[in-house]
């Protein structure tokens, strides 16, 4: 093995350098002819070249050894040129040992001894190996030369030693600026210290690092730029370390086409988080608190959900007073984080006007979404209630603003108030369009919600008008009763109690099947039959079955209805009961044991053909009827056995007054109930 320098720091020590392993790759081959064309020196690599050993070719003719017949001439020729002080360069096809031609590219010169003698140099290397490292070369510098991506190779004191044309438009900076120098000494502004730290990396382990982020501006642009870069180390064919190559490529386009990609993924998840989680009740407040929670951070840092007075409360119209200003009312008002920009809202739930030249009421007057993208002092006084506000959401940091009209079939409810304080990007046509759609969606519920209101305001108007509002005074019979309205809709539950002949009392209680003000008047028609039935002193299955038939008349074909009717005689202290379809009432004797009666349950009204049976039970003094719906005893949460056990143990050893004993059982039973509750409770006098 050939003694080798070893390269330390830049390369250098003492100004001797370590060998660079092109030649070996080439194996250059030497030897020398003497005045008269024979072998006088003869290297290893021509041994290794042609296969002719130092002994073999030593002293002699080289024509004859080594150039075929008919091209002796030519190399007898080329001899005396290079003797007589010509070069020569070229392929020459020479012999080898094994009888082969090889071609070889030699370069030629003469050379004189100290006695003055003329020899002959020859330096040759197979020609194909040189045709190859041409070809290798040649396609590099026009890969380098030519490529978009930015390249640069480093020494391994991280100095430029190259730089290509792509990354000299990026750095705009030429080659001839940056070579010798560190990258920090020519752009300040990268990320130097990652950069450097990434190239000593991979000098030291030798593994690439690839697709490294690098954010940072350079001399070709004042804007910030993102790059990928990605470090290969540099080595010869003996391992030896020369430095390392670094690619470049400017993928701020790339990374802003995958940011709106990933906001426009973001809004598409947003609408449809607000499809799942707007209007999930009808109620009109709960349904403008989740609207603003949508909103809120994924579009904005504060929302507010402002609904006109005249969709709140009824009556109004939109056009607002003589001044041109106009009623609105805060559903909502929801922050992604404490800020003062709170205290200068209108409070939730209160009333708030705000004159033609505030943008909500611009909004709903032109009925179109308001975007201001940077919000000026001036803007700031335009936007809140008073100057006083305007400044408390300066200081809270609001830069940008937005509003929406809330927009339901042709008419504006109100407007989605959105402002950006901790966000600092302002708001843009993507964020205006996905509040409108926002809005849109909520605006839908928003007015399901106030139709429903208007409904079920009419339906609860119309039955607690139809029931009775105060307990009659009766003979023998103490009575008490409750009406409780869903929390969402109002359902067809109704009573009575009845004064008929001979002292008795008749007690009904009933639920028509669906809701809303049809199930109301349904309850109404069904109320009044009942009562005009019994005036005919019917059995209790006799008057059963004639509202079996009204029932079957009414409303539409499937129209069905529960009924108990409770026929209680005090003087002689008995009660008929018949059941249509309804929960069996329950008895408490005066021991203060409660049961349910048990009575043929029958079937709805409406169903016709099936007759109606009745059953008598004793009344003894100081015995409690209690007569209720479904309401009282089930819920969502609560099955109808465990609600009716329930029931009896809040009856069970009951002496309490009856209102009292309404309002317990209500209180424990149904504090916010799913369905209508209907409750009668009778207990017979001493």
């Amino acid at each position: 093995m050939p003694e080798r320098e070893t390269r330390t720091g830049n390369g250098w020590q003492n100004g001797i350098a370590a060998p660079g392993g092109l030649l070996d790759l080439l194996r250059v081959a030497a030897l020398v002819l003497d005045s008269d064309g024979r072998i006088a020196l003869w290297s290893p690599e021509a041994e290794s070249l042609l296969g002719f050993s130092a002994a073999e070719a030593l002293g002699r003719d080289a024509g004859a050894l080594l150039v075929a017949p008919e091209n002796q001439p030519r190399a007898r020729e080329l001899f005396e040129r290079v003797r007589t002080g010509a070069r020569w360069a070229g392929v020459f096809p020479v012999r080898h040992k094994d009888g082969s031609t090889r071609r070889v590219e030699f370069r030629t010169m003469q050379l004189r001894d100290a006695r003055g003698a003329d020899h002959a140099l020859g330096l040759g290397t197979d020609a194909e190996t040189v045709r190859n490292v041409e070809r290798d070369l040649a396609l590099s510098h026009i890969l380098v030369r030519q490529s978009p991506v930015g390249i640069a190779v480093f020494d391994t004191d991280l100095r430029w030693v190259r730089v290509n044309p792509s990354l000299e438009r990026m750095n705009g900076v030429p080659e001839e600026a940056v070579l010798g120098r560190r990258v920090g000494e020519v752009l300040p502004a990268l990320d130097v210290q990652a950069i450097e730290s990434r190239m000593r990396q991979v000098l030291q382990t030798g593994e690439p690092l690839l697709d490294q982020q690098t954010i940072g501006r350079t001399a070709a642009d004042s804007e910030d730029h993102a790059y990928s870069e990605s470090y290969q180390r540099i080595e010869d064919q003996n391992g030896r370390v020369l430095g390392l190559a670094m690619a470049v490529l400017d993928v701020s386009e790339r990374q802003r086409a995958a940011a709106e990609v990933a906001e426009a993924r973001e809004r598409l998840a947003v609408i449809a988080e607000a499809g799942v989680r707007i209007g999930t009740t009808l109620d009109l407040r709960q349904t403008a608190r989740e609207l603003a929670d949508v909103a809120v951070p994924e579009l904005a840092d504060l929302a507010a959900v402002y609904v006109l007075e005249s969709v709140v409360h009824p009556g109004g119209t939109a056009a607002g007073r003589a001044d041109d200003s106009l009623d609105f009312r805060v559903l909502a008002l929801t922050a992604g984080r404490p800020t003062d920009a709170i205290m200068a809202a209108d409070e939730v739930g209160e009333q708030a006007s705000y004159s033609s030249s505030r943008v909500i009421t611009q909004c709903v007057r032109e009925a179109r979404p308001i975007l201001l993208r940077h919000v000026s002092d001036t803007a700031l006084r335009r936007i809140a209630r008073d100057d006083s506000a305007a400044e408390t959401l300066r200081r809270a940091g609001v830069h940008s603003y937005l509003a929406a009209p809330l927009m339901a079939r042709g008419e504006v409810l109100g407007t989605l108030s959105l402002c950006r304080t901790v966000n600092p990007r302002p708001f843009d046509d993507q964020d205006l369009t996905l509040a409108t759609e926002l809005a849109a969606r909520a605006a839908i519920c928003i007015d399901n919600a106030r139709l429903y209101g208007r409904e079920r305001a009419t339906a609860l108007t119309l039955q607690r008008s139809l029931l009775p509002q105060e307990p009659p005074h009766l003979g023998g019979i103490e009575v008490a009763f409750r009406y409780q309205p869903a929390v969402s809709e109002v359902g067809g539950d109704w009573f009575d109690v009845l004064p008929l002949n001979d002292g008795k009392v008749g007690l009904v209680v009933g639920d028509v099947m669906g809701k809303g003000v049809h199930a109301a008047a349904i309850m109404g028609q069904l109320r009044t039959a009942t009562r005009a039935l019994a005036r005919l002193d019917l059995t209790p299955a006799e008057l059963l079955h004639h509202l079996d038939g009204i029932a079957a008349s009414l409303g539409d074909s499937d129209t069905l209805a529960t009924c108990l009717y409770v026929v209680c005689d005090p003087r002689h202290g008995r009660c008929e009961v018949s059941r249509a379809g309804h929960l069996p009432p329950i008895m408490v004797n005066p021991a203060g044991n409660a049961a349910l009666l048990d009575i043929a349950g029958g079937v709805p009204l409406g169903v016709g053909g099936v007759p109606f049976t009745v059953e008598g039970r004793e009344l003894p003094e100081g015995a409690l009827l209690a007569l209720f719906t479904d309401g009282l005893v089930e819920s969502h949460a609560t099955p109808i056995d465990a609600g009716l056990q329930a029931l009896l143990r809040l009856l069970d050893g009951n002496h309490l007054p009856l209102e009292e004993t309404c309002d317990i059982l209500l209180g424990a039973l149904n504090r916010e109930p799913d369905d209508d509750v209907a409750l009668l409770v009778a207990r017979r006098g001493t």
